[in-house]
């Protein structure tokens, strides 16, 4: 092989000589003749990657990553939440006549504004919270330090490491863990403010937010609490002791430690010396501030209405520093006799519950237990227990939306066949009966071959769509029978929407606007046809005049259902005349069985006289107390049969009468007929009028 005379050696032509590129290979480069003399020369060798190099990209990458959390921060903690307050507004609920009926809430008043403060205010804060404010971007290392000193050594000096755009960004953005993780947000988020707010927007979103004790939240709440006068008004000495409390509210209030307010006031004056606010002889010479607290009058917040209403006026509200007044549904006068009524009741050791209701849902009277102050659990609302017969308004209302009427014939015999055999109570069975004469004895064997025969579909179908909210189990007879639960507003409501044919109802405590034209016809309620709703309400007005209900019979025209679940656990009784529909419930927190409270009995007394207050001519005046009519039992037993009975006796001429509701003694007195009663409700005298022919039928 020849290599030619070149610089490689041998001769023929040398490869400077040679044409380049060769033939077909275009107008690629030989990086070893890219030279000016045509010297093949190696391509350079990049320099290795420094410390600086890697240094330099990894400052450029925290700053991106800083812009990241910056921007994500713009979104998930938006620069308005400083300026809304930490704490709830107060809120006073008002009766709907305006009677002051709840307050509950922090104390707040509209935000500060720094330039508008006298200087001596804005020198107390930062001489004791933050001195260096003004030349910091956020972060104080000074006094990160010297907090850190502090901790070591165990000396507790005047500031904290908090600066107050720090404090600024716990009390708006965070919660009040200590951790590592929270205080690098609160860092950071330091930071993220200082970048778009200025200094005094800073200081006076803070000192707006701070709390002062004594629920008051914010130094303009806290300078009209303390000593009457705005902000923009404060002496120094008043100044200096606001400025002291915000470390320790709670235990420097000065309503309550006054002399660790003074304290506290002391070491603040000491520090506008050192910061050079003002000279020793000008802080000595300053004199103890004077309070002038002028307290609100209190309010009974323990109500059973309240509570429930609360929730709803805070969803109603946007927050803002404004105190609020909110005028509610309830009626006053109505209230106060609810609690009179109830607490006359002889109750025993029984629990109960009382909601009215207007047809559209305005909730008018609300009782949740015998005493708030006892148990403030409300039972009107909370509690779910068996309703009882009062679910058989909903196997009915399917009957009649399945094409039966009033008159359709059912069975009421004693069921024999099946794994599931209920009976009616005192096991009084008709025959062959009508659907209203079933409804108006509360048969229970006539509602389960209906469920039967309607199917559980259609009943749980009613139920659901009038506002129960179950759950409810498919295929289950004894549902026809109140097996399942629900809350006695629930099942007032349920019954509101009958009263008014709109449904489903829904239970506030505000006033709402009434539905537009063109609202109405997309979303309007829905309801019952004519036939219907006529229909039904026939058979629950025959039930409170002819049947189980006779108790709670009124002069006008009445409608309602009793109920009463297995072993007297719970007696119900909910009805409606006019516009006002009321639930009454009665029973053992425990859900132990009762002795002798049935829903025809005591919750039906209680709803007849409520009503009679709250509704003009509803019970007219009478002169003497008529003989009481023979009460239907009304029990629900998902098992057996409730048993019943009375004992009649006579001792010495006289007769004793014992039965569930209590004991009636008779006899003569001066030669006057005389009967004396003593049941639940006390202790009654009357003169006896002659006994009423038997029933044509005994009662069940």
């Amino acid at each position: 092989m020849r290599f030619g005379s070149g610089r490689f050696g041998g001769g023929g032509a040398s490869p400077a000589d040679a044409p380049w590129p060769p033939a077909g290979l275009g107008e690629a480069r030989n990086p070893w003749l890219d030279t000016a003399d045509g010297v093949a020369q190696p391509e350079p060798v990049k320099p290795p990657r420094t410390r600086w190099w890697w240094g330099k990209r990894i400052i450029a990458a925290g700053f991106a990553l800083f812009l990241i959390l910056l921007g994500w921060l713009a979104i998930t903690a938006p620069l308005s939440k400083s300026l809304q307050p930490i704490a709830p507004p107060e809120i006073t609920l008002l009766a709907a006549d305006g009677t002051p009926i709840a307050r509950s809430g922090a104390v707040v008043e509209e935000p500060v504004v720094v330039e508008r403060l006298p200087v001596h205010v804005v020198q107390a804060f930062l001489a004791i919270e933050d001195r260096r404010f003004y030349s910091h971007w956020g972060i104080d290392p000074r006094g990160l330090a010297r907090a850190l000193w502090a901790n070591v050594s165990g000396d507790s000096g005047t500031q904290g490491g908090s600066t107050i755009t720090q404090q600024l960004a716990k009390i708006s953005f965070l919660t009040p863990e200590r951790s590592l993780t929270r205080k690098l947000r609160e860092m950071l988020i330091a930071f993220w403010l200082e970048a778009w707010l200025t200094k005094d927007e800073i200081l006076g979103r803070y000192l707006s937010n701070a709390y002062f004790g004594d629920n008051v939240y914010g130094l303009r709440a806290a300078s009209l609490h303390y000593f009457d006068r705005q902000p923009e008004r404060l002496k120094p000495e008043q100044a200096i002791l606001l400025a002291g409390l915000v470390q320790a509210p709670s235990r420097f209030a000065p309503t309550r430690n006054w002399e660790g307010a003074s304290r506290r006031a002391a070491m603040v004056r000491t520090a506008m010396v050192n910061a050079g606010f003002m000279t020793r002889a000008e802080a000595d010479a300053l004199p103890s501030p004077r309070l002038d607290v002028h307290e609100r009058p209190k309010i009974a917040n323990g109500t059973y209405f309240a509570d429930w209403a609360m929730p709803q006026a805070r969803a109603l509200t946007e927050m803002s520093h404004a105190r609020l007044e909110l005028t509610t549904t309830l009626d006053a006068r109505l209230q106060r006799a609810a609690e009179r009524i109830v607490s006359r009741a002889g109750l025993g050791k029984a629990q109960v519950a009382l909601v009215a209701m207007r047809t559209n849902g305005e909730v008018v009277a609300m009782v949740g237990g015998k005493n708030h102050k006892d148990s403030p659990f409300n039972r009107a609302t909370q509690a779910r227990r068996q309703p009882g017969s009062t679910f058989k308004l909903f196997v009915y209302l399917a009957a009649l939306e399945a094409g039966m009427e009033p008159e359709t014939l059912v069975d009421d015999s004693p069921i024999t066949t099946g794994t599931y055999r209920p009976r009616n109570a005192g096991d009084r069975y008709r025959g062959t009966i009508s659907l209203e004469e079933a409804f108006i004895h509360s048969s229970n064997v006539a509602a389960v071959r209906l469920f039967q025969q309607l199917g559980s579909e259609a009943v749980i179908k009613q139920a659901t769509q009038l506002g129960l909210k179950g759950p409810f189990t498919e295929g289950d007879p004894s549902l026809a029978l109140g097996s399942a639960s629900a809350s006695l507003i629930e099942l007032t409501a349920a019954f509101a929407g009958v009263a008014g044919n709109q449904w489903p109802v829904e239970p506030h405590a505000f006033a709402r606007e009434e539905q537009g034209w063109f609202e109405w016809l997309v979303e309007g309620p829905d309801s019952y046809s004519s036939r219907v709703h006529e229909q039904m309400q026939d058979m629950l007005r025959a039930a409170v005049n002819r049947g189980t209900g006779r108790a709670a019979s009124l002069s006008i025209p009445n409608f309602g259902k009793t109920g009463t679940s297995q072993d007297n656990r719970d007696a119900l009784f909910v009805g409606y005349a006019g516009d006002l529909v009321v639930g009454v419930w009665i029973g053992n927190d425990d859900n132990s069985p009762m002795q002798g409270i049935r829903g025809g009995g005591l919750p039906a007394r209680i709803w007849r006289q409520f009503m009679g207050e709250a509704v003009r001519g509803a019970v007219p005046p009478r002169r003497a107390a008529p003989a009481a009519p023979p009460e239907e039992i009304d029990s629900d037993p998902v098992i057996g049969p409730l048993i019943e009975g009375e004992i009649d006796a006579q001792v010495g001429g006289t007769n004793v009468r014992v039965t569930p509701e209590g004991v009636t003694i008779s006899g003569d007195v001066g030669g006057a007929p005389v009967a004396v009663t003593v049941d639940g409700n006390g202790a009654s005298v009357q003169r006896q009028r002659p006994p009423p022919p038997p029933p044509s039928e005994p009662p069940q």
